[in-house]
């Protein structure tokens, strides 16, 4: 008389534990997913451009090669180019950004 009692008990633990698993698997794929990465630079500018900074701006390395540099550095200025709506000033710090990674620097000597 006690097994039957036992296998009844058995399959309704079964049952409510495969409903919890259920609902909680529900509620885990709702969930909204967290970005693991950011894509953008998230802050303002540094007084003086690091090699640090001109790379998260451009979305590269700090070493990357020269190359690649000038292929984000042409997407990113496609994206904020003043002609087609975006910032002077965003153009000019990208092109800080490029310089300051391909190795160009500006010459300290006055044109005048």
């Amino acid at each position: 008389m006690a097994s039957p009692l036992v296998a009844g008990i058995s399959v309704a633990a079964a049952a409510l534990g495969g409903r919890y698993l259920m609902e909680a698997w529900q509620a885990f794929k709702a969930r909204p997913g967290i970005p693991r990465m950011r894509r953008f630079y998230p802050g303002g500018f540094e007084r003086e451009m690091t090699r640090r900074e001109a790379a998260l701006i451009l979305g590269v390395r700090e070493h990357a090669v020269i190359e690649k540099i000038k292929e984000a550095h042409r997407r990113v200025m496609v994206a904020n180019h003043p002609d087609s709506g975006g910032s002077h000033y965003l153009a000019s710090k990208i092109n800080e950004a490029k310089d300051l990674l391909t190795g160009r620097t500006k010459s300290s000597g006055s044109a005048f």
